[in-house]
């Protein structure tokens, strides 16, 4: 009796340790043939041993094993299926489930993912004419074991019987279905998560591109596609670095996952970028590297897998008829809707055609041909500083640049082909860098390209989906040229490390722009809006946009209409273009507010105190006007006298008359309250009156929390008769069909809070601790505290950037409590991957908080709440 060691799936078990041991010390190149050579040896041994097959009689009823899909075409990674089919010449025989049992079972039990299926060859071949889903993975079928006249005769008849009858129909199913397929799973060269499979740019688009060589021009194996002319040699070249590039990510994941996982998830990026031995390069950590190679490779592939179909397998769209014919000596035609170089010779001759036929695609609205553009890649050489510099070509460029929004984006195309990194070489640092969180959705290089485009899409009287202002301050522009060259080069020094990308990027944008010949006045604009891009959304999220030096200091900084108008637009499209979770209805309303204050101010000049005061007695007249009993009117005005100057510059008359009514209504209450709904955004505003008291905006935020209840803004108002007006935005409780009774707990134990009856930090406990140790799903930022005196006069601005966790404005306004500080204003804004709490406090004698002790003060006790980052 031989020992159980010597069984062939134990024998594989043993190979395939060996075998993947090798792989991750990087020993063994050709992992994936290998693998399925190890399979193979496995199912030869089995076939010679087996007991099942003399009793099968392979004469009469001739069957063979054959491998389908990924192991048929020997690209078998570490936890990829085995698919098999078991194919008999007649009918399928009896004792097909024993032999089953005897080959795929010990797979099975030894932790193998294995898929069957056994078809007679009539069955075989009418199956996959009804369903293409079954021919698909036959198109990829290789013998392994048995007759092999069988798969040369199964091979012959999806030839004659659906292949040669159907070409076109499954060609267009396969494109069709990748379509579907890219809309399920993404674009993954944009995704934070992308499926190195099935998404787009992922090994299914050069699956697809086999299936239809293997269809069309009978494709016999991947290097055809070079013999055949569909792709270059240095394509062909590229596309094979490409593959094993993602191929070995793919063997690393699965082997890390210890399963079948296509998915990049973050848990595992940190590591395999760590595994795969990249380095810090650039300002970039292991990961970002390794991520942006990764983007590379499959945009490679996404790029190639579209030209490919774009030689003659995709259906030409109906286009209005423009100028469609060139002469001759112009160097371009236009052959099946797309256009072309009427010949290399022409290029040689005149390398502007190379920029003349990217304004052509932007004016006819025309893609360039799979030829055009390998032309374009591989002649980059001409694209030297006589062409980066000539008048033609920067010109040529900015109707480019400004050219309406269509639906291929040329500047894409320009991008992908090389072209934009030749013609500007700075950007070279940009491309394909990655920012590792969860905040920038894209590369860098895609972001600046997105981010034009929406500027565009801002001008266009059909889209609905914008704030109409977009529009009218767009076409209110006089040099939209420039905004459009900010909005490209504005996160350019992102390419070169440093503290500050926007100053790097503004010093960057002079000297390329003065080499190609703009003006300095227009060279000045755009540098500024580089370099101060940030400006209105940080101010916006961060600071009292009411009160008026926020306002006076942009003002100051901005200086004129037109580049306030540029940056306000930039900064929205910045944003917009990020990605979905920088832009929000309600950071749409802070900048909007900021941007129309200070445009108030350059159009009208500064607020000086006399027009203060001049605001706050017509307000006064106004709340005095409601009533006409003159000892109501003397109870106004007494009211009106005790309330904060800022609170009566911030507040509208219509507001102050609600305000008034509502602290009537506070008496000998603990708090008085009003919740109502926002018309133009789903938050709620809540306003809270109650007797001024330390720690009450601590209690009121830790009420909130306990309640599940988000904070977006704050503002304190205290009255000189020492009541407290707080007013908060909030996000509504999630179950809107209970929001009245949400509302009403809400209320119950803000009450005990107040009176000393709840204990907000024994009851808020147990939902911070599970978050008091937070790993970061991408990369670890430190905690940050900033004590700022230099912005505000009459405040001490204090910052703190962290990890969210529930509780967290609760314990950082009890922090600022027990330091015994007054909280006046607080902003809640959201980074995504971090959060940024900004309060603006005084001290319990209304005092700025000044002194390098007290800052230190602060310091500590905020650290000491933070969350600690692992």
């Amino acid at each position: 009796m031989k020992n159980i060691s010597e069984h062939p799936s134990k024998m594989l078990l043993q190979k395939r340790i060996e075998l993947i041991s090798s792989l991750l010390k990087e020993k063994s190149p050709a992992f994936l043939e290998q693998h399925a050579g190890i399979l193979d040896d496995y199912f030869h041994e089995s076939f010679k041993r087996s007991i099942v097959n003399p009793r099968i009689d392979i004469d009469k009823n001739p069957y063979a094993i054959i491998a389908l899909g990924g192991y048929g075409r020997k690209e078998q990674c570490v936890h990829s299926d085995i698919d098999l089919l078991f194919l008999f010449k007649k009918s399928i025989s009896d004792k097909v489930e024993d032999l089953i049992q005897e080959i795929v079972y010990p797979l099975w039990d030894i932790g193998l993912e294995v898929g069957y299926a056994t078809r007679s060859m009539d069955e075989c071949v009418s199956f996959a004419d009804k369903n293409f889903y079954v021919l698909t993975p036959l198109l990829d079928a290789r013998f392994i074991c048995g007759s092999p006249s069988i798969y040369s005769e199964l091979m012959e008849q999806l030839r004659e019987k659906i292949i040669y009858r159907q070409s076109k129909k499954i060609i267009s199913w396969l494109i069709e279905s990748n379509k579907e397929r890219h809309s399920h799973f993404g674009d993954s060269t944009y995704l934070l998560q992308p499926n190195l499979k099935e998404g787009q740019g992922g090994l299914r688009d050069y699956h697809t591109m086999l299936w239809i060589g293997r269809i069309d021009f009978n494709l016999k194996q991947f290097r055809d596609l070079e013999y055949y002319g569909r792709l270059s040699h240095a394509e062909f070249q590229a596309l094979i670095k490409a593959l094993s590039f993602i191929w070995h990510v793919r063997n690393c994941l699965h082997q890390m996952a210890g399963r079948k996982c296509d998915q990049l998830y973050f848990e595992y990026q940190t590591e395999l970028a760590k595994t795969l031995k990249f380095k810090r390069t650039n300002g970039q950590e292991p990961v970002e590297t390794f991520l942006g190679e990764l983007h590379a490779r499959m945009e490679f592939i996404k790029q190639q897998h579209l030209m490919f179909l774009e030689q003659g397998y995709l259906k030409k769209p109906k286009r209005k008829s423009k100028r469609l014919k060139y002469k001759k000596d112009e160097g371009l035609k236009v052959k099946k809707g797309m256009l072309r170089f009427r010949s290399l010779e022409s290029v040689l001759d005149s390398p502007k055609l190379i920029i003349k036929i990217f304004e052509e695609s932007a004016r006819l609205k025309i893609p360039l041909s799979a030829e055009a553009k390998r032309i374009v890649n591989e002649f980059g050489n001409l694209v030297d500083d006589k062409f980066r510099t000539s008048t033609y070509v920067v010109k040529s460029f900015e109707r480019i640049l400004s050219a309406p929004v269509q639906t291929f984006n040329v500047l894409k195309e320009m991008l992908s082909t090389g072209f934009l990194e030749r013609f500007i070489p700075e950007i070279k640092g940009i491309i394909n860098r990655i920012q590792y969180d969860e905040y920038h959705l894209y590369p860098v290089d895609m972001h600046l390209l997105r981010t034009v485009q929406t500027i565009k899409n801002f001008a266009e009287a059909e889209n609905n989906t914008y704030d109409p202002l977009y529009r009218n301050l767009h076409n209110e522009l006089k040099h939209r040229k420039l905004l459009l060259w900010a909005a490209f080069l504005h996160d350019i020094g992102k390419g070169d490390p440093g503290k500050s990308h926007s100053e790097r990027g503004a010093k960057i944008a002079k000297t390329l722009l003065s080499a190609k010949g703009l003006k300095p006045k227009e060279i000045e604009t755009i540098s500024f809006l580089i370099k101060e891009h940030l400006l209105l959304v940080k101010t916006a999220t961060r600071r009292d946009i009411h009160d008026e030096e926020t306002a006076i200091f942009c003002a100051r900084k901005i200086k004129d209409v037109e580049r306030l108008k540029m940056l306000y637009l930039l900064t929205i499209a910045d944003s917009m273009a990020t990605g979905p979770k920088a832009w929000n209805d309600w950071i749409s309303t802070l900048l909007r507010d900021l941007f129309l204050k200070v445009l108030s101010i350059l159009e009208k000049g500064e607020l000086a105190t006399r027009e203060a005061v001049e605001i706050v007695e017509k307000k006064r007249e106004e709340v005095l006007r409601s009533t006409h009993l003159p000892h109501r009117r003397e109870s106004l005005e007494s009211l009106f006298n005790v309330m904060s100057p800022r609170y009566l510059l911030f507040t509208s008359t219509n507001e102050l008359l609600k305000d008034i009514k509502l602290y009537n209504s506070l008496e000998n209450k603990e708090f008085a309250w009003n919740i109502t709904k926002a018309s133009d955004r789903n938050t709620r505003t809540v306003k809270i009156c109650a007797k001024d008291r330390p720690g009450l905006f601590s209690k009121i935020a830790g009420t909130f929390t306990l309640n599940n209840i988000d904070i977006l803004d704050a503002q304190i108002f205290t009255w000189r008769n020492n009541i407290a007006l707080d007013i908060f935005e909030v996000k509504p409780p999630l179950d809107k069909l209970f929001e009245d009774e949400r509302w009403e707990k809400v209320e119950k134990n803000l009450k005990s809070a107040l009176l000393g009856q709840l204990d907000l930090a024994s009851e808020l406990y147990a939902k911070m601790s599970a978050y008091r140790s937070i790993k970061p799903k991408t990369l670890k930022m430190p905690n940050r505290i900033v004590v700022d005196n230099t912005t505000s006069s009459f405040f001490t601005i204090v910052e703190v950037f962290t990890y969210d966790f529930p509780g967290l404005l609760f314990s950082i306004t009890d922090a600022l409590f027990r330091c015994k500080l007054d909280i006046w204003i607080a902003k809640i804004s959201t980074k995504i991957d971090q959060v940024v709490d900004v309060f603006y406090v005084r001290d319990f004698d209304g005092q700025k908080v000044d002194s390098p002790e007290q800052e230190e003060a602060i310091n500590i006790a905020i650290k000491e709440i933070l969350p600690k980052i692992s």
